[in-house]
């Protein structure tokens, strides 16, 4: 790297952290239906202190990077890092339904969370569970662990496997009886801990590789299960809650282990069908905003011009308007001028703002129009030279205008201000998705990139997994959705990007600066996927846009991709985005 480039990136580094642009933020809290009057919301960074009003209103100085706090009686505390282009937040608080002593256990855990990861292949004593990996000596009252070593080929399921194992564990049934009934419906079977109590704690739920399942699992393949924990009423209480009051089987399987470090099928490993209304692209389009229906019940496009210049005034402070507009007028192959028309006269709504710059690139992306959206790559990484996801962001968008040198050359300069501490990184999430696509630049285009002698000295480690990638980005870092993947046979797991459910994930993605997460999909189970998405807000009642690169034959000659990008909009509904035929399954995330 050339000494000046570094000495410009650097600089601004240096630039983005001291330009800390102190403003008022404000905005209305509300625990989902009504207003929360008295909740405290701190600026922690600048020890700032002020509590809403009888409406849910507040207001509060702040600075970019600030952490602002928001904490209520009887809720889960929020927390939440504050951005370039944090202006207005209204966070949802949901109610605290584990006791204090609780709280101070899973805070423990939480900072252990890492080096049990690491040990647990390797250390019989933790099991991998829904609230993450436990060493079992830490559980309060009865853990048994039933080992790889100790299941016998003779155990035909997990009935027979339990059956007779301890004094403490009552089987009734076998996988090959007669069907039984209990509390939870039918089955095969149902196993009880504690068994001096059955009526009064009812049979024990399963948590197979971190899944709830409140039937037997018969349908596990005994071969392949690695671990078994069985927790007594009071560990599993302490971890679970009153739904675990018959105990909790812990099992842990060979896939779950290898998932600890690589890719597994989340959905196959669950039992859940589903059920529940998907909203189909039809019926979402139901709700758009009415200009947009008065635009497409137009008979002619001088009709729609009309209406559009005059929506324009109405809306003239409004971006999500115009990125609409644009894309109606765009998508009749006669007006695309008109369509660059619009943007570039109310370009100065983007300027400044990479959340909405970013969401004109997405559009572009869709469009297949890289040059244009290229250029917008560009301008956010000068906003936003601290994020990772701008150097993510501008090599992709090289390899998309087929300048793979330049795009291997934002690659290395990342990874060298990693190397050299000038940066940071996620190691967890983001730097892993990062040498994917260094790796697989490098898989397809070593020729390209560097001279034949270099070429032949440079490692390129060999693609782990070939089949169909997804890659998910959205715009905006306050988005909170549930994305839902639903395999050929029905069945369906759900990454939940909220708050309310993985606030860590959102906090750290903020501290590093990304926005994105992959599934892998391999070759075992073929037929059509659904992906569906229920979009939970932003915390500034505006849209958010997400973006999906499809890879199909990933890490191959004959790789190729598709981008889609969608607007967010109808909230708390579970709708549609789009469907894969693959031969394809759930992988990792």
């Amino acid at each position: 790297m050339k000494r000046a480039t570094l000495y410009l990136i650097l600089f601004m580094f240096s630039a983005a952290l001291v330009a800390q642009n102190k403003r008022q933020i404000f905005g209305t809290i509300a625990d989902g239906k009504t207003p929360l009057q008295d909740v405290k919301v701190t600026n922690l960074d600048r020890n700032l202190v002020m509590v809403t009003d009888e409406t849910g209103k507040y207001s509060i100085e702040v600075e970019t990077g600030n952490n602002v706090q928001f904490s209520h009686v009887g809720y889960k505390t929020i927390t939440i890092k504050i951005e370039d282009i944090t202006r207005v937040l209204n966070p949802i608080m949901v109610l605290e339904v584990t006791e204090l002593d609780e709280v101070v256990v899973t805070e423990s855990r939480r900072e252990s969370q890492q080096k049990l990861r690491k040990n647990f292949v390797t250390d019989k004593r933790i099991v991998r569970t829904v609230n993450g990996f436990m060493n079992t000596d830490w559980a309060v009252g009865f853990v048994r662990v039933i080992g790889e070593e100790e299941i016998s080929p003779a155990d035909n399921c997990i009935l027979g496997l339990l059956k007779n194992r301890t004094a403490e564990v009552s089987v009734q049934g076998s996988c090959n009886g007669p069907m039984l009934f209990g509390p939870m419906g039918g089955s095969f079977g149902f196993v009880y801990v504690n068994s001096n109590s059955f009526a009064a704690s009812g049979p024990a739920i399963f948590d197979v590789d971190g899944k709830l399942h409140f039937s037997t699992p018969i349908w596990l393949d005994v071969k392949k299960i690695k671990r078994v924990a069985i927790l007594n009423d009071i560990a599993s209480k302490m971890m679970y809650g009153g739904v675990a009051i018959g105990g909790v089987i812990v099992i842990n399987t060979s896939e779950g282990f290898k998932n600890s470090f690589d890719n597994y099928d989340e959905a196959r490993l669950t039992d859940n069908f589903i059920t529940g209304k998907i909203l189909l692209e039809a019926e979402v389009n139901k709700n758009k905003p009415d200009y947009l229906k008065e635009l497409e019940n137009t008979t002619s496009i001088e009709e729609a011009k009309k209406i559009y210049l005059a929506k324009s005034e109405e809306y003239r402070s409004s971006p999500y308007f115009f990125l609409d507009a644009y894309n109606y007028f765009y998508d009749n192959s006669k007006e695309k001028e008109f369509a660059d028309f619009i943007v570039k006269e109310n370009f100065g709504l983007f300027e400044g703002n990479a959340v909405l710059l970013k969401a004109l690139a997405y559009i572009y992306e869709n469009q297949k129009r890289f040059d244009k959206a290229h250029e917008l790559y560009k301008e956010i990484f000068i906003l936003r030279p601290n994020y990772s996801q701008s150097f993510l962001d501008v090599a992709n968008s090289y390899r998309n205008i087929n300048s793979n040198k330049l795009a291997a050359g934002i690659y290395t300069r990342y990874n060298y201000l990693i190397d050299e501490g000038f940066a940071k990184t996620d190691t967890t999430v983001f730097q892993e998705i990062f040498q994917r696509e260094y790796n697989n630049l490098l898989t397809l285009h070593r020729d390209e990139i560097m001279d034949s002698k270099k070429a032949e000295k440079v490692y390129v480690a060999e693609e782990d997994f070939k089949g169909t990638r997804l890659v998910f980005e959205w715009n905006d870092s306050e988005a909170e959705f549930d994305l839902q993947f639903v395999n050929p046979g029905n069945q369906y797991y759900t990454w939940r990007h909220s708050l309310a459910n993985n606030p860590e994930t959102i906090y750290r993605e903020k501290e590093y600066g990304y926005n994105t997460t992959e599934y892998l999909l391999d070759g075992a189970l073929p037929g059509t996927w659904r992906v569906n998405v229920d979009y939970l807000g932003n915390k500034s009642l505006t849209p958010t846009f997400l973006k999906a690169t499809i890879y199909y034959n990933y890490g191959t000659s004959s790789q190729r991709k598709e981008i889609k990008t969608f607007k967010l909009s109808l909230k708390n509904v579970n709708q549609e985005l789009f469907k894969i035929q693959s031969n394809a399954r759930i992988a990792s995330k």
